[in-house]
């Protein structure tokens, strides 16, 4: 009798997983912390001079670092959950299938012979994506963030889990995702009057307005704060801001703890993320609606066993991770995912896994980056930003209406055409009657004081 083809595939997908000889007996344990809402540059050890993470530190002190790690977007406002979903699916924007826990990471770890688990905030994940976990439970996000203590119960939780509920007869596979820094933002005095709010510096690309608009300005996380964005309310932001990521330093701290005392810190891989960042005053902006740097890109750090201390700048998407966790592990990634192992970066065989960067948010704005240029098209308005990121971190000064880029405008926008090809992105670059751009003050009259809609 012949095996059912359906059948004989399950098994040929075990086999294409299942561990190497060389990664069979004590293979390590993974740790994946993933924190809402926290910008790349909120880590004291990577230059962040007023931040207080000590715990955070000495996972870049002893780790990994890659510098440009990015979310791809999202196709709708609360860009937390389709970022999630692609980090849980190694798959792209427009391609991942949020009712199917076929292939995805905590499917796959635990085909792998981990034993998972799983806690993070309600409404963001799909629930089959936790169904594909041993053990998966939510967190109450609008209590946990009013709390004072950012990251306490997730980090009780997983201490709960690793000091009864697991055996050390086979490998763990923890996905961590704390409720923090999302607001509302609640801090505790200890770690509030870690900072004197006069000494926080404002983001370098602080405006009191968005110059133009980008199709989401008025949207709920916008309204946070009054226009004009004042320095000191920016400054107030901060400070609660940079006091929640204090606190779930501290849990992590916690954690890290109990895994030394358990004699597992050694064996752990540790991975740390957000699922993308936040602008908090920088350019006009308070959300992440929007594909600038400091909302699109996380921290991502991977520290423990067979991992270097190293940084890189090579281009990663968050969706990277998972393919990245299953070879480090010691298993062999299935065909179909998006995203890329960057273990040949942490191993120093490549400096790199890809050479541009696709973006998008909703059907409102697109970019692309390759090498230091950067392009952001805003087809709803007619209307495009063109930055040189080495000269202009910050993307302070646009070059689209530059006579001298005109050609470097003209390529980029080709390469964005191409890569909305690769990922199947559906949304033109023009449309045939534009809104207008200009956003003044009158622009957000009629958004004072509306009633602010519940994110996840």
């Amino acid at each position: 009798m012949k095996c059912p083809c359906w059948f004989a595939f399950v098994w040929l997908f075990i086999a294409m997983l299942a561990p190497s000889a060389s990664a069979q007996g004590k293979r390590p344990n993974v740790l994946f912390l993933v924190t809402d809402d926290q910008r790349a540059d909120t880590i004291a050890a990577l230059g962040n001079g007023v931040i207080k993470t000590p715990n955070l530190d000495k996972l870049v002190q002893r780790g990994f670092v890659f510098r440009n790690a990015y979310c791809m977007g999202s196709t709708v406002g609360a860009v937390c959950s389709p970022s999630r979903h692609m980090l849980l699916s190694g798959k792209a924007l427009y391609h991942y299938k949020a009712k199917d826990k076929t292939g995805t990471m905590g499917e796959v770890m635990r085909m792998l012979g981990y034993y998972s688990f799983l806690i993070s905030k309600r409404g963001n994940t799909a629930t089959a994506y936790h169904a594909a976990f041993d053990i998966s439970g939510y967190l109450e996000d609008n209590k946990e963030r009013t709390s004072g203590h950012h990251g306490r119960t997730a980090a009780d939780k997983t201490i709960e889990f690793l000091k009864k509920t697991w055996k050390k007869d086979q490998p763990f596979f923890a996905y961590v995702g704390f409720e923090g820094p999302h607001d509302p933002r609640v801090a505790a005095p200890e770690w509030i009057n870690l900072y004197d709010r006069a000494k926080i510096p404002l983001p370098k690309n602080y405006m009191p307005f968005h110059p133009f608009d980008n199709g989401d300005l008025k949207i709920r996380d916008e309204q946070l704060a009054p226009w004009p964005r004042t320095e000191e309310v920016v400054r107030k932001h901060l400070h609660d801001y940079y006091s929640c990521i204090s606190s779930i330093d501290h849990h992590i701290g916690r954690l890290l703890a109990v895994l030394q005392e358990m004699g597992e810190l050694e064996n752990t891989i540790i991975i740390f993320t957000s699922d993308h960042g936040l602008a908090i005053g920088s350019h006009g902006l308070f959300g992440k609606q929007n594909l600038y740097e400091h909302s699109m890109k996380a921290p991502l750090i991977f520290a423990g066993p067979g991992i270097p201390k190293g940084q890189s700048d090579a281009f990663v998407y968050l969706f990277d991770i998972f393919p990245t966790t299953v070879e480090l592990v010691g298993g062999k990634n299935a065909a179909g995912l998006d995203g890329k192992s960057l273990v040949p970066i942490l191993r120093g065989k490549q400096q790199t896994v890809r050479d541009t960067l696709f973006l998008a948010y909703k059907d409102e704005q697109r970019a692309v980056r390759q090498g230091d240029w950067k392009l952001i098209r805003y087809p709803k308005v007619n209307f495009t930003q063109l930055f040189n990121l080495r000269q202009d971190p910050d993307e302070l000064k646009n070059l689209a209406d530059n006579p001298a880029h005109a050609a470097k405008v003209k390529e980029m926008r080709e390469i964005m055409v191409q890569q909305q090809r690769v990922y199947h992105d559906p949304s033109p670059l023009t449309v045939d009657t534009p809104r207008p751009a200009k956003a003044d003050e009158s622009f957000f009259k009629d958004a004072k004081g509306k009633k602010k809609k519940k994110e996840p």
